[in-house]
């Protein structure tokens, strides 16, 4: 019969685990300042430095405010979010018959002087 888990001991299994880490992170800083020769004080403050944090790009801000902004709006009960202020967007860009015919042209040329070669050099070894 399994025991059942109650929140009072994983609190105390949780208060447990936190001082043997407090414990570790200081034994491991009293190793470093014997491995390194250091100060004290040199080696808790490389222990308190976070790791460095991801930087994130304007575009991927915006959307994660939208995103929340509607969550919100969601929660309050409103119909609509209140849009962020959109940029208009670009109409796509097509390639025009022209362009088009002269990519096909040069293509075709490129690959015609890739096969003569190969022909050549075929050739040439028999």
């Amino acid at each position: 019969m399994p025991k059942k888990l109650t929140d009072e001991i994983v609190k105390a299994a949780i208060d447990g685990f936190t001082a043997q880490k407090a414990q570790l992170n200081q034994r491991i800083a009293e190793l470093r300042l014997l491995l390194n020769g250091g100060s004290h004080q040199a080696a808790a403050a490389s222990e308190a430095t976070p790791a460095r944090s991801r930087k994130m790009s304007a575009a991927g801000r915006r959307r994660i405010a939208a995103a929340q902004r509607a969550i919100l709006a969601k929660l309050r009960g409103e119909t609509k979010p209140v849009p962020a202020t959109a940029k208009a967007s670009k109409p796509k860009r097509r390639i025009s018959p022209e362009g088009l015919k002269r990519i096909i042209a040069a293509t075709k040329k490129r690959w015609r002087l890739q096969r003569a070669a190969a022909k050549a050099k075929s050739a040439k070894g028999a």
